[in-house]
């Protein structure tokens, strides 16, 4: 299982700035990028999810990106629309803590799926 907040090693791309590009679960679009960290060892992507789950924003690891398409302005995770929807809560104030993201890593951990 690839660390997640680390970048998988097959994933181009990872540097880019992602701001404004639009996000893809496996089943279809989720939102587009609000924010994104690029700190070794605490990668991971801010998305707004606008109507979709009523404005949500949702923290994912870049262990979860699959593939960045900088031509296209995509990135491509490895879940799906319900596994994202279900993720933690995200709350502005705390969403930077490593208490919030043990608990988002160990979320998006449980799944069958590697990371």
């Amino acid at each position: 299982m690839t660390e997640p907040w680390n970048y998988r090693p097959e994933v181009t791309g990872a540097g880019v700035d992602l701001i404004g590009f639009d996000v893809e679960a496996t089943d279809g679009k989720i939102g587009s990028v609000d924010e994104q960290s690029d700190t070794v060892g605490e990668n991971y992507i801010v998305v707004d999810t606008g109507f979709w789950i009523f404005g949500k924003k949702v923290v994912m690891p870049a262990g979860t990106i699959t593939r960045i398409d900088p031509q296209e302005r995509k990135v491509f995770l490895s879940r799906t629309k319900e596994e994202i929807k279900n993720a933690p809560e995200f709350d502005a104030d705390t969403y930077k803590d490593s208490a919030y993201r043990q608990q988002v890593g160990d979320y998006y951990g449980r799944y069958d799926q590697p990371l």
